[in-house]
């Protein structure tokens, strides 16, 4: 009995005490470091995205080889002045005609000229405007459109305005702007696509007393600018 008990002391000794079992961890989903349906739902979007990106570009380049488009040009190739006079209290009267061409080089483009307005303007003052027909111009086709501004308007001109129209009076020359406010739609085979509104600007030098003799004769034109970027199929 005495070694038994001896024996049960020792066996206690060497074991030592028991080990209690290791503790386990639970993970619940949607908690933790992971961004779950969010990082999926914004992976599938930015897929989306770049998968709309890629297919409109390539849209744009097969219309591209398709219908080769460019941009329409417009000058004024003849002039005439034959009034512009300033009396009291701020009227001026004038008589201005011009000839501007408008170009379409596309060969499978045509443009609907909807809305074609005309504005005539005098150090930044507005003194007549002109609605002209509305056509359609087909490919490759060269247009005229013929403005007349005839008449009186009052305009209000500073000291430093009133001293330029001075100074342009004797020389026999005025700086007038002609602006063109249009609304078009272009025809590509039997479809119609727009409405789109470019401006064109011509800046122009006009000698007093007659036709502009260097204009009429095609020795020189004036080339108008379009404003606020392209004519729509400016490649």
């Amino acid at each position: 009995l005495a070694m038994s008990e001896k024996q049960g002391h020792l066996n206690g000794a060497f074991y030592g005490p028991s080990v209690p079992p290791p503790t386990q961890h639970y993970h619940r989903p949607g908690r933790g470091s992971g961004c779950g349906c969010f990082c999926c739902l914004f992976s599938l979007l930015l897929k989306i995205i770049v998968s709309l990106v890629v297919i409109i570009g390539l849209a744009i380049f097969i219309f591209w080889l398709i219908f080769r488009p460019n941009v329409v040009k417009f000058h004024v190739t003849d002039v005439s002045l034959t009034q512009f006079n300033l009396t009291s209290p701020n009227t001026l009267h004038y008589n201005l005609t011009m000839t501007i061409t408008v170009r379409n080089p596309n060969k499978k483009i045509g443009i609907y000229y909807d809305t074609i307005e005309a504005r005539a303007y005098y150090e930044d003052q507005r003194f007549d405007t002109e609605y002209l027909t509305p056509f359609y111009q087909g490919h490759k086709n060269t247009s005229y459109l013929t403005p007349v501004f005839q008449g009186q308007q009052m305009v209000v001109l500073g000291a430093n305005e009133l001293s330029a129209f001075n100074q342009e009076r004797a020389a026999g020359v005025y700086s007038i702007d002609v602006k063109l406010y249009l609304n078009v739609r272009f025809k590509l085979g039997k479809i119609k696509v727009g409405k789109f509104k470019p401006k064109i600007k011509c800046d122009l030098k006009v000698p007093l007393g007659g036709v502009n003799e260097g204009i009429a004769a095609g020795t020189e034109t004036t080339k108008c600018d379009i404003n606020g970027g392209n004519f729509v199929f400016h490649i």
